[in-house]
Parts: structure tokens; sequence; C-alpha cells
């Protein structure tokens, strides 16, 4: 019988730190000059604002301020959140991203027990019926819960991977394959992280997320480089430059649906303009049908086409 004690659960994410980086981080991407206010002096002792002058913008002390730069914001009200936010100059996503590290009273939210992440069975016949249309979901962490044959003839078949390396980070940042896969490959590992520093404001006790974000962060320089800038943002809509081992170049536009009943879930879905070289690349890759997803865009091939979490 093996006595060897079990590995400790990772240490979740500090709210503290988390609330005083993002802060700080968006505090020394703004110059005085940007927000209207004139620039003393040539030489400045930090990059960005000063505190002071963002406690000006705001419309609050800098006493105050200072204590929530230095993570203490569980007293803040909203109002002063949305003062801050917009002498921050702060997105949507950020601004969303700020009230859940700060927790204001009316944000609270109770802790929700861990769950398996499961796909309804309306949405998978959705997925088969979507011919010629490359299409998954996606859970917490960007996990990829579900997926239809286009969306392995494209990405690779995702059940040659155990359940547990199907997640779009982990694929991103340490397989070599999908380095060559995305054109831009640079662009596609910012949002991803922005992705997983959102889903960590709203859920910072979660486990696995501190398992993942360690494991990145241990084996790949660019992830922890990218995790230290505190950038946010939304999943959303755009268009991917894909290198396809059988078929070259593909542009891809991207949309992401929100699903109703599970604000952890996604629907993406990728097309091709009509007409296009992309789209008779698609075409190409649906006649091939399962042989398509059998390339080694991934590392091996599989059958099955939707996994638990």
């Amino acid at each position: 019988m093996d006595d060897q004690p079990e590995a400790a659960a990772p240490e979740p994410l500090d709210g503290r730190a988390e609330l005083s980086e993002f802060l700080r981080t968006r505090r020394a991407k703004l110059q005085p000059g940007d927000v209207g206010l004139p620039e003393f002096g040539r030489h400045r002792r930090v990059p960005g604002l000063r505190r002071e002058e963002l406690a000006q913008l705001a419309g609050v002390s800098v006493a105050y301020y200072t204590r929530l730069e230095q993570g203490n914001g569980r007293n803040v009200s909203a109002e002063v959140l949305d003062a801050i936010a917009r002498a921050l100059r702060l997105t949507d996503a950020e601004s969303a991203h700020l009230t859940h590290l700060a927790k204001p009273a009316q944000q609270k939210k109770k802790r929700r027990p861990a769950r398996v992440q499961r796909v309804r069975k309306g949405l998978l016949y959705l997925l088969d019926s979507m011919d010629g249309i490359p299409a998954y979901v996606t859970g917490a962490r960007s996990d990829v819960l579900a997926w239809n044959p286009m969306a392995a003839a494209v990405f690779g078949d995702w059940s040659a991977l155990p359940p547990a390396e199907r997640n779009w980070a982990r694929l991103v940042f340490l397989s070599p394959a999908y380095r060559d896969l995305f054109v831009n490959w640079d662009s596609k590992a910012s949002d991803m992280v922005s992705y997983l520093r959102l889903y960590a404001g709203c859920h910072p006790d979660d486990p696995e997320l501190s398992a993942l974000v360690g494991e990145l962060s241990v084996k790949s320089d660019e992830f922890r480089r990218l995790w230290a800038t505190h950038n946010v943002k939304e999943k959303g809509h755009g268009i991917k430059l894909l290198r396809h081992p059988l078929v070259g170049e593909l542009t891809l536009s991207y949309e992401t649906l929100n699903l109703p009943d599970d604000e952890e879930q996604h629907l993406v879905t990728y097309h091709a303009e009509p007409g296009s070289e992309s789209a008779q690349a698609l075409r190409l890759l649906a006649s091939w049908g399962a042989d398509a997803g059998r390339v080694d865009v991934i590392g091996g091939a599989g059958r099955d086409r939707a996994g638990e979490r």
C-alpha cells in the first residue's frame, strides 16, 4: 500500500493582492496628459499616474484610495468603484473585474460547491447538426467540454487528450502544435490570459484555477509575463488566422455565444466568408470527415466528441 502523503491542495488566489496589483497596473498605464492633468517636472518617480492624481480624478481622499490599492476594498461602495473606474478609463470588462475583486457588499455571492461540468443533450444535438461549421462548447477556465466533427477537423480531435488536458490555456501555452496552428499566436495567447484573469476575479477560490495558473506559470515564461499584466477581456467575436496542416491558411470569423442557463459555458462557432478560399478549404475538410480530425494537430486521434470534467 502506498503511504506517500497526498499532494497539498493549491492555495486560492490572494484577493487582496489581486485587487492591489490590478489597480496599480491600470494606474501605471495612464499619463497625466491622458486624463487632462498637467505634467509637472520632467522626471517622475513612478510610471503613469501618481496615487494622489488618481484620487483627485476619482473624487476621493488619497488615504482612502491608498487603502484600496493596498487591497483593503471590503467596505468600498459601488459608487466609489464606479468613480475610480471612470478615472482609470476602464473598459466594461475591466470595471466588472474591479467590482468582483473589491467585492462591495451588494455584489457578494455565496461560494458554490464544485460541480461536474456537463453539456445539455440539446446543445450536443445542436453541435452535431451544424454541418460545415466548426463549433465547440467551453466551460469554466476555458475547458473544452464538447465539439462537433468540423471543430475536430480544424483544431484536432480533443478526444485524443485526457479530459484534464482539454483546456485552451494548456493547449495554447504548452502545445507546440497550437503555436504553429495560430498565425497570430501572440494575440491568441494574450486573449487567453485576459479571459482567465476575468474568470479569476469572479472565482478566486477555484482550486482548479489555482492549479492551472500555477502549472502554466512554471512551464511557460510567456504565460507568467502575460499573467503579471493583469489585463482582462470578455470573450466576443473576431477573426482568427490559422495555418492548418492539411489545407493551409484559413481566415475564419468566430462568434462567442453566452448560454443563458450556465454563465460559465459558451458556444463558439467559426465560419468563412462565402465564396472565399477558406470556405472552400472548410468544405474540403468536411468531405474528408473523421480522417481530417486524425491529423496530428494536437498529437493523436480519437473518436468521442464530448467529455465531462
